[in-house]
């Protein structure tokens, strides 16, 4: 047992825990607040065309959507040598 923790009674450490529940809901509700403001920024419009290599060539960002609400991309990380990083490997062998 570390010699910097306090050995109380059960109602002082019942006291602690619920000061402790109050600042963690606030934070709770801090959180949620902040990834609601970051959904509702606003869009910006696309001033170019940009193309991509798809699996069937050249391919527009709409393309890459193949008429689905959401995209999701992951940006593989190299080494200077060239070798992909651990993590990089266990999420590539996951598709």
């Amino acid at each position: 047992m570390s010699a910097k923790h306090k050995v109380v009674s059960h109602e002082q450490w019942l006291a602690a825990r619920q000061a402790l529940l109050v600042r963690e809901k606030a934070f709770t509700r801090e959180r949620e607040a902040l990834s609601q403001a970051r959904r509702d920024l606003p869009w910006e419009a696309l001033s170019a065309e940009y193309r991509f290599e798809g699996p069937d060539g050249s391919e527009s960002l709409a393309d890459l959507f193949a008429g689905r609400s959401q995209l999701i991309v992951y940006h593989f990380m190299f080494a200077p040598d060239g070798t992909r990083a651990a993590g990089m490997l266990f999420l590539g062998r996951q598709f």
